[in-house]
């Protein structure tokens, strides 16, 4: 396999893999194709077989959980703006036999506003979600939902106890953005056969968020440069 010639000074990043005996380069390409594409652990096991690099799936899995919870943090801090109406809804995901719950938010051109794994789907959970989501970003001017009694109490309440000025609407068909960004999340999930814990859930929806970010082109690059997915999330290491 060909280097990616890196210099590593994520500090985090560089505690995180110090007793992992790989070359950094193959652990990135391993756990971007874990998060990119619809592959199972031991797919990902015999293709690297074929170039070469003899590691088990199991080992693939711990690189994973480790590095992309750590490059998902610095995607954040380089991820674009986000339009100011959002559309939020939610999906099932299974973890441990178990239905969880992923929230989510797009702005109106399809960009993540963020998402959340809960373990249940209620006013809290959705207000939890929500008040992250702000967090993190500007103020939304609009947030459209669907009428689920839980996400109409909970941004309600959000506007209420905040004093803050946010448009609320409810529409089935301008949440139909939202609803085929979920089924881009889940068809990569599906090869993975189940979440086994709650916590790996999390860790690994970080990575597969990441990279679906990504690849919609929401990360800040260097005006002008044409920058490939695949190297943008290699620089995140950097």
């Amino acid at each position: 396999m060909a280097p990616l010639q890196l210099q590593l000074s994520n500090s985090t990043l560089r505690r995180v893999i110090k007793r992992l005996h790989f070359p950094l380069e193959i652990m990135l390409v391993c756990v971007r194709w874990y998060a990119a594409y619809p592959l199972s652990l031991r797919q990902l096991e015999e293709m690297m077989a074929e170039r070469g690099v003899g590691v088990d799936h199991a080992t693939v899995h711990r690189w994973a959980l480790k590095i992309l919870p750590v490059l998902a943090a610095v995607f954040r801090q380089r991820k674009r703006p986000v339009g100011g109406s959002w559309r939020m809804d939610e999906t099932y995901i299974q973890v441990s036999g178990q239905w969880k719950y992923l929230y989510r938010a797009l702005d109106r051109l399809g960009q993540t506003v963020d998402f959340l794994l809960t373990a249940r789907r209620d006013e809290a959970a959705a207000r939890r979600f929500f008040e992250r989501a702000i967090s993190l970003h500007d103020l939304p001017e609009k947030i459209t939902i669907d009428k689920s009694g839980a996400n109409t109490a909970a941004v309600k309440g959000l506007i209420e106890d905040s004093g803050l000025h946010i448009e609320l609407r409810q529409s089935k068909y301008l949440n139909n953005i939202v609803e085929q960004d979920h089924r881009a999340i889940k068809r990569r999930l599906r090869p993975m056969l189940g979440l086994k814990t709650f916590h790996t859930a999390r860790r690994l929806i970080a990575g597969i968020e990441t990279m679906h970010m990504i690849a919609k082109g929401q990360m800040n690059c260097p005006k002008g440069a044409s920058v490939s997915a695949a190297e943008q999330f290699y620089s995140l290491a950097a």
